[in-house]
């Protein structure tokens, strides 16, 4: 696998409980976009730990080209999809 899977053609939009935290998929492979469900097996991909510190609605990427990990940061708009 040279890179991650593209699991989505935008973000999805989830309400974070502050001192929560999160696993976020960074392969691409999790049938529970955007979390890690352990699909990554024998990949080079391992999640991203993300704390949130605010109860709040963020973006989880789900293109897997954001340089903000785990968060959008529109790449997915310069996708050609």
């Amino acid at each position: 696998m040279s890179g991650p899977k593209m699991a989505g053609d935008s973000p999805t939009a989830v309400e974070v409980e502050a001192g929560k935290a999160y696993m976020w998929c960074a392969c691409g492979l999790s049938k529970k976009q955007p979390y890690c469900d352990g699909s990554h097996g024998k990949t080079e991909f391992r999640p991203i730990f993300y704390k949130a510190e605010a109860t709040k609605t963020v973006y989880f990427c789900n293109c897997k080209s954001t340089k903000t990990a785990p968060l959008c940061d529109g790449s997915h708009k310069k996708l050609r999809l």
